[in-house]
């Protein structure tokens, strides 16, 4: 997990952690942090929730629901969605919005993004290998002092967390 360099745009617990492109693994264990600090469920529904939008009919046919075929739960399962794509949205620079401006739900979103910024399972998997192989290997440095080798070795298991 890349982090950016240290002029950053600063925390704040009211405004989204922004993404503009770059430090995509950083930018989204902020916002998964961000999210389950508003609402804990609204992480769940962006990673694993898709939403029933689609109605049988008896004659087999399947077609999108309208708010009158939604039931109380189908209602506040698209407020939960609603709300945590207001999260991720508020979250995304210009270039990376017009990524995702066609997406309806939330899930959609964030799938775009991860494939967009290579997370996928490949990735992953390579990405892993090289840093346990860098973590296996690690040593300090001419000129290195604890602090730094520290501060090294912490952001390799973060890393590799992240993973």
């Amino acid at each position: 997990m890349s982090v950016p360099p240290r002029n950053w745009e600063g925390q704040s617990t009211t405004r989204t952690p922004l993404f503009n492109g770059q430090y995509y693994s950083w930018w989204k264990t902020r916002m998964r942090d961000h999210v389950h600090a508003e609402d804990y469920e609204l992480w769940y529904i962006l990673t694993n929730s898709p939403l029933s939008t689609l109605i049988k009919y008896a004659t087999g046919e399947d077609v999108p629901k309208t708010r009158v075929d939604c039931n109380a739960e189908d209602l506040k399962k698209w407020e939960k969605n609603t709300n945590a794509k207001k999260w991720l949205v508020c979250g995304l620079g210009p270039d990376e919005y017009s990524r995702i401006q066609g997406c309806s739900t939330a899930k959609p979103i964030l799938d775009t993004l991860q494939v967009a910024h290579k997370e996928t399972t490949q990735v992953k998997r390579s990405k892993g290998t090289l840093l346990y192989s860098q973590y296996e290997n690690i040593a300090m440095r001419d000129g290195e002092t604890i602090q730094e080798i520290y501060t090294r070795f912490t952001k390799l298991t973060n890393e590799l967390k992240s993973l």
